[in-house]
Order: structure tokens, then sequence, then C-alpha cells
């Protein structure tokens, strides 16, 4: 009998945010912004989180936004790379 192996790769997560600092070397830290309604008092509100994003030829500029995508951990802290400007 016969086992067939399927590989399912769970959907990477893709953020929009805007770059914060890119002073370290090939690594930006991008601030991702979304709105939560408050589950009592119904009422929108903003919570934004930084992530440190890879940045391969150190493209970023601090203002713009960009699109990163979850990626295989590169560092402590990294685990997000840019890949649209």
């Amino acid at each position: 009998m016969k086992a067939t192996t399927t590989t399912t790769e769970a959907a990477k997560k893709t953020l929009k945010g805007k770059v914060l600092s890119n002073k370290m070397d090939k690594t930006a830290v991008v601030a991702v912004t979304r709105f939560v309604k408050h589950p009592k008092y119904k009422k929108y509100f903003k919570i934004t989180k930084k992530f440190k994003a890879h940045d391969e030829n150190n493209t970023a500029v601090i203002g713009e936004t960009v699109a990163i995508v979850e990626t295989r951990p590169l560092s402590k802290d990294k685990h997000f790379a840019i890949v649209q400007q």
C-alpha cells in the first residue's frame, strides 16, 4: 500500500505599513496600523505594531509605504521581508 504525502504550505501573511527606520544594515522597521473594534463599547481604535523586515539592497526610505511578507526567521526579531515599495 502506497502512502501519498501532500505538502500544504500555509498562506504567508502579507501586511502593508510605513517605514519608520532604515538605519540597520539590510533591515527596516515597518509600522503596521490596523483598526480594532472594542468588544463591549463597539468603538474602533487604532493599534500600531512594529516589525523588523529584511531589506536586501537597503532601498527602503523612511516614510514610504511598503508591503511585507512573512518568511522564515532571519534573526531573533526579523521574520518579515519587504516585497513591494
